[in-house]
């Protein structure tokens, strides 16, 4: 089904307000601030995942209430950890939000 292009007697859409140097920053620094957050959680996830098991013959000499450790990891252990991630990730952002928001709150106050 082919798309009609605009007519042109309809009104183009607003034009998006001016962006200053300062907000562009914040902007930088929330994008940093988010995927250097995702890297370090995902870099969690992947020894949870990846590291424990390759070295769970090492860790069975640890016990916890009369199981060795990586029985603990492999039955709910790592699941407890994706989870604590995944909050710790949600926390953290909101922070992040809540401060890029007074930034722009701040720049729009002047």
């Amino acid at each position: 089904m082919p798309s009609t292009p605009p007519s042109s007697n309809s009104p183009s859409p607003p034009s998006p307000p001016p962006v200053t140097a300062e907000m562009a920053r914040a902007h930088q620094v929330y994008w940093r601030t988010n995927v250097a957050l995702i890297s370090v959680l995902m870099l969690i996830g992947f020894v949870v995942s990846f590291g424990v098991p390759l070295f769970a013959t090492r860790l069975a000499n640890f016990r916890f209430a009369g199981f060795p450790l990586p029985f603990y990891f492999g039955a709910q252990g790592a699941i407890l950890v994706y989870v604590a991630l995944i909050v710790v990730y949600i926390v953290l952002m909101q922070f992040a939000d809540a401060r890029l928001q007074r930034t722009l709150a701040a720049m729009t106050d002047r």
